[in-house]
């Protein structure tokens, strides 16, 4: 028994040994070509990655072309007055009975407080009617609410525009906010448009740049646009080519309603689409896609007409392939129906959340972060280009915190200046926003965006230490400063909060609510902005400290934007 053990130990001694004498360079080498083999293998095998999808790749363009012009019924409805919204304002309010003139300063506010009432209008009757918008497109379809909705736009704008009273402007305000509270219906024909994923991230980003786009070009055309007779003397001045009659003071209805060109090009951009959407956008309501009208009978005509002249090589049509990735949304192929029905089995119960569930503390949350970013930056909106037409004052005895005074900027300077610099807020989303979210994260960029905020308003009233003679450049320099941060901040935080609000929801099953609640706090908050802001902007310009609304309000918004982030971050761990 003890030879026995004696010799196994010996055997297991000498296999060790045998272990021993092998050279480890060898096996090092001999795993490494065994774990190339194998990624070799593994790249032989995986399935290639799925090409890009570019723009033109996109399904059913016309509807979405059609569909890109009708989104901008809100931008040039909304922010097309901005530019002079303060000169407007002022030319129609008559000053008080009974009362010695004002002081430049005492009509500056008033004008102030005004024109915060006029900007606040058209989100306050966007909030009322969100829902309702919706509602009416479940129940009669999509094409009947943005065909009115539209319709409803270029009224508005032509009114708006030949309005020579507050109470006029503000109706018409109203009504065109009314007329675009269907923005949520055009996300919703997208996504019944565009039904296959691969195609959909590209067209949800569609809207979003048309609406910048027009944000910008109505800027522009606002502030160049209104009062043509001194900004366009050589169309409407008295040696103008429209003025036929040769009247002395320029064109007569041009004197009589200086700021109708700006409203009569958007109802006439408007009317354009409308026109389009009548004759070419089709119903995407499930159950009523076949519902055809005259409008689409008269534009299938016409289409068909321009198709005889085009090349026969460019008359080729978009022809779906079918996919798994279709069923979401309840497709089926014809394929698909001729198959042999099996046995009947209940599909799975889908438990979504109730509606208590759904406002969980991370919803919560983000929704308060979604609504404080446009009560502060609607307010800045509006204050803004206030600020900047308001006339310039003597500053020699200023202090740190008390001066006075705007810098006293034409329409048309506000108006391109805004606009250039929302040009690069458009390629900064585009191009560095995606990048800079890769490296830091959605939460990282959101942080920087909420820094730049407070900064950029503490240091923008100093803008009118600066209006003075001999200081142009420095002017000029710090105002670019000024709204390019407020702008680069505004790219980053905006689509930072979606994403935000996207990934606090407890299922996607709940995503159209929680998004709906989001856009109609934000609604709310983009009224009740500009009339703080105007009020309290109003109450500085009276007491003589011009930066009263950028420190006691646009400030502490701000922050305590700053704070609730890092409140998120702690409730989330």
């Amino acid at each position: 028994m003890g030879r026995e053990v004696h010799e196994e130990l010996k055997v297991s001694k000498s296999s060790g040994n045998d272990l021993a004498d092998i050279d480890p360079r060898n096996t090092t080498s001999t795993i490494r070509e065994d774990v190339r083999s194998e990624r070799t293998n593994l790249a032989t095998t995986v399935t290639p990655k799925a090409p890009e999808v570019r723009w033109r790749d996109l399904p059913n363009k016309d509807q979405l072309f059609i569909l890109s012009l009708c989104r901008l019924s809100e931008p040039l409805s909304n922010v097309c007055l901005l530019p002079y919204i303060f000169f407007l304002v002022r030319s129609v309010l008559s000053a008080p009975p009974d009362q010695p003139p004002e002081t430049a300063d005492a009509a500056a506010a008033r004008i102030s407080e005004y024109s915060g009432l006029l900007v606040a209008a058209f989100p306050l009757a966007q909030f009322l009617v969100s829902l309702p918008w919706g509602r009416l497109s479940d129940a009669y379809g999509r094409r009947l609410s943005i065909v009115g909705g539209l319709f409803v736009s270029v009224l508005a704008n032509v009114g708006f525009g030949f309005s020579r009273s507050f109470g006029w402007l503000l109706f018409w305000r109203i009504l065109a906010g009314l007329a675009n509270g269907n923005v949520g219906i055009m996300r919703t024909v997208t996504a019944e448009v565009v039904r296959e994923r691969k195609y959909q991230t590209k067209a949800f980003l569609l809207l979003p740049l048309v609406f910048n786009a027009g944000m910008v070009a109505s800027l522009a055309l606002g502030g160049c646009l209104a009062e043509p007779v001194v900004n366009m003397a050589w169309l409407f001045g008295p040696n103008g080519l429209l003025n036929t009659s040769r009247n002395p003071d320029g064109v007569a209805w041009a004197i009589a309603y200086p700021y109708a060109l700006p409203a009569l090009l958007n109802a006439t951009i408007l009317g354009f689409s409308l026109i389009l959407a009548v004759a070419g956008l089709r119903e995407t309501l499930p159950g009523r896609e076949d519902r055809n009208d005259i409008g689409l009978r008269v534009g299938a005509v016409i289409v068909r007409w321009f198709a005889r002249l085009r090349p026969r090589r460019w008359r080729a049509q978009y022809v779906r392939i079918d996919s798994s990735e279709d069923s979401f949304l309840g497709q089926t192929t014809q394929a698909d129906a001729e198959k042999p029905t099996p046995a009947l089995v209940p599909p799975p119960v889908r438990k979504d959340p109730l509606f208590r569930g759904i406002w969980t503390r991370r919803v919560l949350c983000a929704l308060v972060s979604f609504g404080l970013l446009p009560l502060h930056n609607s307010a800045f909106m509006h204050i803004f280009p206030v600020y900047l037409s308001s006339p310039p004052a003597d500053n020699t005895e200023a202090s740190f915190f008390a001066f006075a005074g705007g810098l006293g900027l034409r329409s048309s300077t506000i108006g391109l200046w805004l606009s250039v610099f929302g040009i690069g807020g458009i390629l900064l989303q585009l191009f560095i926003y995606p990048r800079l979210q890769a490296r830091i994260g959605t939460r990282g960029v959101f942080r920087i965006s909420l820094f730049i905020f407070p900064v950029t308003y503490a240091a923008a009233p100093y803008l009118s230490l600066l209006a003075g003679a001999g200081e142009d450049g420095a002017r000029w320099v710090c105002l670019g400063l000024v709204v390019c941060a407020q702008i680069m901040a505004r790219t980053m935080a905006i689509p930072s909060t979606v994403i935000l609000l996207t990934e606090a929801a407890p299922s996607k099953t709940v995503l159209g609510t929680i998004h709906g609640a989001g856009n109609m706090l934000a609604s709310l908050a983009r009224a009740i902005g500009p009339a703080i802001g105007g009020y309290v902007f109003a109450v500085g310009v009276e007491d003589g400290i011009i930066g009263l609304v950028w420190w006691l309000y646009l400030v502490c918004i701000a922050l305590c934007a700053l704070a609730w982030s890092y409140m998120m971050d702690r409730d989330e761990n």
